[in-house]
């Protein structure tokens, strides 16, 4: 059973949430104060922590933040606001989706199947891929089976929606891929209205890669 770690202020919340996800097959824990929650996040005993974008001592972002100077913890933000901008800085900081407030409970736990979906290619049974099966681009090189990528042989940090996205990009490396192509294939779910979600991983994905020797584009938008 996948433990997940849910941090609000709003305790009544918690237990709401914690109750749902048991319900959905995951056992579910529930804490209020930041310290305690990146403290918990942070023991390996979670398969993924949903947090709030406040709470008793240090918003979500803080405590996203911190996890992700050490940890590749699958994330989800809860944004009380749901304004875009708290969204994209959630995503930028790392977070492997949002869900803003008010939600039905049901569409969080969907999402958090997405996310484990996405951080375990062989969750639900799935065959494992073979750690030798590597995808090699110019300078770019990943092991799908060992989930790790590289530039120049040198180690890329990347969260596992920006490591979906580069499958993804490396396996039809010269064709063109949709946005929602991609977020079926990276997010597990199809793109919303005015749901910026995949640009805002992509932005990302291209700022870890970093720049090609020879100068040209890793990840060319084309518009319609």
């Amino acid at each position: 059973m996948e433990r997940i770690l849910i941090v609000d202020d709003d305790a009544e919340l918690g237990v709401r949430l914690s109750k749902h996800l048991g319900r959905e097959g995951f056992e579910a824990i529930a804490v209020q104060e930041g310290r305690q929650a990146l403290q918990q996040a942070l023991s390996g005993g979670y398969a993924l922590a949903v947090l709030n974008d406040a709470t008793l001592t240090m918003d979500g972002f803080q405590v996203l933040q911190e996890i992700r100077a050490c940890s590749d913890l699958p994330a989800l933000i809860m944004t009380g606001s749901g304004t875009e901008t708290d969204r994209i800085e959630a995503l930028d900081m790392g977070a492997d989706d949002y869900l803003p407030k008010p939600f039905n409970p049901q569409e969080l736990a969907a999402r958090i199947r997405a996310i484990l979906r996405r951080a375990k290619p062989d969750f639900g049974g799935r065959p494992a891929r073979r750690n030798g099966d590597r995808i090699v681009v110019s300078d770019i090189e990943i092991d799908p089976g060992m989930r790790i990528a590289y530039r120049n042989g040198r180690l890329i940090e990347l969260t596992s929606v920006e490591f979906n996205l580069l499958e993804i990009l490396l396996r039809a490396a010269g064709q063109v891929v949709s946005r929602e192509e991609l977020a079926r294939g990276a997010l597990g779910r199809p793109l919303g209205m005015n749901d910026r979600s995949i640009d805002v991983h992509v932005s990302s994905l291209r700022k870890k890669l970093g720049q090609h020797s020879s100068g040209f584009e890793r990840i060319k938008s084309i518009r319609n």
